[in-house]
Order: C-alpha cells, then structure tokens, then sequence
C-alpha cells in the first residue's frame, strides 16, 4: 500500500481529498526517528522541509506544492521524481499580475500617499506627477491625470502556465501582448530575443523560474533597453531582477516597478527598495489565497492515484524546469 507523507499543518479538509486506499501520514514538525513513505508532499517552506527531509526513507516522488521548485530541489533524495504544482497558483498569481498593472495605470501609490497625507492636490499638481514619470515637458488639457491601459503592450517574460493566465485576464483590457518563452513557437519569442524587444513594452511582466539562465535576467543592461516609464512587474523570483540595478533606475525615475519578491528576501529593515520612488511592493504574497491550498491538494491527490497505479505523473522537473 502506498505511503504518503503530507505537512504537519495539513488539516482534515485536505486529508479528506486524499483517496483512500493508501496510508497517509502526517509527518511531525521535528521528527525523532526515521519515516517510510513513499510520496511526499513537500511543506511550502524551506524551514519547514529541512529538519523533516533527513529522517525520510524510501521516497520515490517529491511533490511540490508550488509551482517554483529552486528550493526543493536539495531535498530530493537521489532517483526520486520531483513533481512541481503547476496550475495551482494560476488564478492568485494572475490576479496579483493584473491588479499591481492597473494600479500603476491609475497612479494608486501616488493617490494612496496624498490620501495618507491629507492632501486634496490640484488637477496641474497631478499632471507634474504624470510628467516626472514620462519625463515629458508637455502640458496636455485636460491635465493626465491617470493612465488608460488600453492599446498598452504588454510583454510576459516565462509564458507558461501562470503567463497564459495573465494574458486571459488582461486581453479584455485591450492590451497587446508580446509573449516570451525559453524556445520559441508560434506567437511565441525565444528568450534570446528579450533585449531586441523590451523597448516596445510598456509593462513586463517576469513570471519565470528561477535557474542558472534566469538569474539577473534583467540585469542593468536589460533595464536599460525598457521605455521611458515603463512598469516592471515581478511575480517570480527576487533574483531573477538585478536588485542594484533596478533601485538606480528607479531613483533615477526611469521606469517604475511592482514587485510581489525581492533579492535579499525578506526585505530587511532600511533596504533602499523600501524608500525608492514608483514602487509597489508586496511581501511574497502574489500566490496566497484561501483556495490555494485547497487546488493545490487536488493535485496532490491526482498525483497519488497516479503513482499508485503506475501512471504517468503530471508536472514532472526535468533539467532546471
């Protein structure tokens, strides 16, 4: 009978997904002896899956239960599968995706800071807000006072999964998209073309994973290709951005940025992201909602049903992704 080793924190509403007709154990916080299972289903955390990963024996998968597996990869003992949870942060992470696009549209950091302020600012006042950005001396009346997303192109950067969510939710805004994966295909640019395109973006959007090929991939050389004001939207890993790189062109008020992950993470206390001007910042939060966990141990137990009776597993790493 298959064994399944799931989180200590895994509550009964999720147990209740697994099938039946295997043996689940619910591995403690700090075990003291050795486990046997079979398929484990890894803890979100790093802090968690280490004083956990020693005393497992005879594991044969590993499933992650998030879709970037950088960490969990020095926890899979040698011939065992590692499984990602792909699909399972589609819908958190694109909504994250579309809200941070839209507020940097609609300038809400700088409206939320008036609003802290107590200040109620001129219509001119604003348009100089809109100006310092775009770096334009022209006056328009009415003055601009918040931007429309329509006719704006949007490239993604890791068209995978969670980038074809993104573009599904932001296609009725009638954006155009400029979608970017590691090989190319049809509507679809290789990696290799990312310098050549970045100056026809007006947002870019990283959701990659994070390997050896996607570290600093926009690195200062990469942010400087972006336009005047452009958005920078990470939703995949710190750094995957060149964080020294980015914070100068922000100071500098080259292109404005919203970021769900940082390079170091967590921020620490005076980091120069947290005082750097166009920034939206969210703490690791872009995936998280109250049904999450819930898909994500759907698949868990698909997984498991798989395993179980020799089928294909799905989402299976091979190389770095």
């Amino acid at each position: 009978m298959v064994k399944v080793g799931v989180p200590h924190w895994t509550d009964e509403s999720l147990l209740a997904k697994l099938p039946a007709d295997v043996v689940v154990r619910v591995l403690p916080k700090a075990p003291s002896a050795p486990i046997e299972i079979d398929f484990w289903a890894a803890p979100l955390f790093r802090k968690d899956a280490e004083p956990v990963a020693p005393y497992l024996r005879g594991v044969k998968v590993v499933q992650s239960l998030q879709a970037g597996v950088d960490w969990v990869r020095s926890f899979v003992p040698p011939g065992a599968v590692l499984c990602d949870a792909q699909g399972a942060h589609n819908v958190a992470t694109s909504e994250w995706t579309v809200s941070v696009i839209l507020a940097a549209t609609k300038f809400l950091p700088f409206y939320f800071d008036l609003q802290r302020a107590g200040k109620w600012i001129s219509r001119e006042a604003a348009e100089d807000n809109y100006r310092s950005i775009y770096k334009t001396d022209k006056h328009s009346y009415p003055p601009v006072l918040i931007e429309e997303l329509a006719g704006k192109t949007v490239m993604i950067v890791g068209y995978g999964s969670i980038g074809r969510s993104i573009e599904e939710r932001l296609a009725p805004f009638g954006v155009n998209f400029i979608r970017i994966a590691r090989t190319a295909k049809s509507g679809v640019e290789s990696v290799d073309r990312l310098l050549d395109l970045l100056p026809s973006a007006d947002v870019v959007v990283l959701i990659v994973p994070l390997t050896p090929e996607t570290h600093h991939l926009m690195d200062a050389g990469a942010i400087a290709r972006m336009k005047q004001g452009a958005l920078l939207v990470n939703a995949a890993r710190g750094p995957v951005v060149e964080t020294d790189a980015l914070v100068e062109a922000l100071r500098e008020k080259r292109i404005r940025a919203a970021l769900d992950v940082t390079d170091p993470e967590p921020l620490p206390a005076g980091h120069p992201l947290w005082s750097a001007p166009n920034l939206l910042l969210t703490p690791h939060v872009g995936g998280s909602s109250p049904l999450y966990m819930s898909r994500a141990f759907d698949l868990v137990a698909e997984q498991v049903k798989r395993f179980a009776k020799g089928e294909p597993l799905k989402n299976v790493v091979e190389g770095d992704y």
